[in-house]
C-alpha cells in the first residue's frame, strides 16, 4: 500500500526505573551509550544517545512520576518485550566490560548465520541482546557450553548484582 504513511525505524525506546543512578551506570558505562539533554518533563530521568556524533537518544528513562505502577513502584522486567536487540561491535570488550561490573551475561551463535549475541540485563530487568556479525570480531566465537549458552525462555535476572553500579556512579559524581 503506497498511501504515504512510512515507517522509517525505532525512534527510542522508553524504560522504568527504581535506580536512575544505576540506570544510568549501566548504560553509559556497560553498554556504552553517553547522556545527552533531556527536557524538564518534571519528574527525574534521562535520554541516552549512541556515542558518536549526532547520535539520537535512543533510551529514555523515567524515574518516579510515570515510572511508579498502580502500587506506587516500579515493576521490573520486559513484560511481553522479550529483549531489546542493539547492533554492535566489540564483542570480547563488552564481556570485560560485563565481568568488570559483575554482571551474568550468556552468549549465542546464530544457527546458519554469522551473527554473534551477547544477552545481559539492565538494572530494571530489561533484557538486551547485544548482536555482532561475527566475521568482523577478533578472538574466540561464543561460549556454547551449558553454563553460558543463551536459552530463550530461560531467564538469568539477578537484582542483587545491580547496587554496585549505583554505588560507583553515587561515588563517582562530586
Amino acid at each position: 500500500m503506497n498511501d504515504g504513511a512510512l515507517t522509517h525505524g525505532l525512534f527510542h525506546l522508553a524504560i522504568k526505573t527504581a535506580d536512575l543512578q544505576a540506570t544510568r551506570a549501566f548504560w553509559c558505562s556497560v553498554i556504552g551509550l553517553r547522556e545527552v539533554e533531556r527536557p524538564d518533563f518534571g519528574y527525574p530521568g534521562a535520554w541516552l544517545a549512541c556515542p558518536q556524533p549526532g547520535g539520537q537518544a535512543i533510551i529514555h528513562v523515567y524515574a518516579g512520576g510515570p515510572a511508579l505502577g498502580p502500587g506506587g513502584a516500579v515493576q521490573q522486567g520486559t513484560a511481553a518485550i522479550d529483549h531489546v536487540s542493539l547492533a554492535c561491535s566489540g564483542y570480547h570488550a563488552y564481556i570485560a566490560r560485563f565481568q568488570r561490573a559483575g554482571l551474568d551475561w550468556r552468549e549465542f551463535l546464530v544457527p546458519g548465520t554469522t551473527l554473534w549475541q551477547l544477552f545481559v540485563y539492565d538494572p530494571s530487568g530489561v533484557q538486551l541482546e547485544l548482536t555482532f556479525e561475527g566475521r568482523a570480531e577478533a578472538g574466540v566465537p561464543p561460549d556454547m557450553s551449558p553454563a553460558r549458552s543463551y536459552r530463550a525462555g530461560v531467564p538469568f535476572f539477578t537484582p542483587s548484582l545491580y547496587p554496585v553500579l549505583s554505588q560507583e556512579s553515587h561515588d563517582a559524581t562530586p
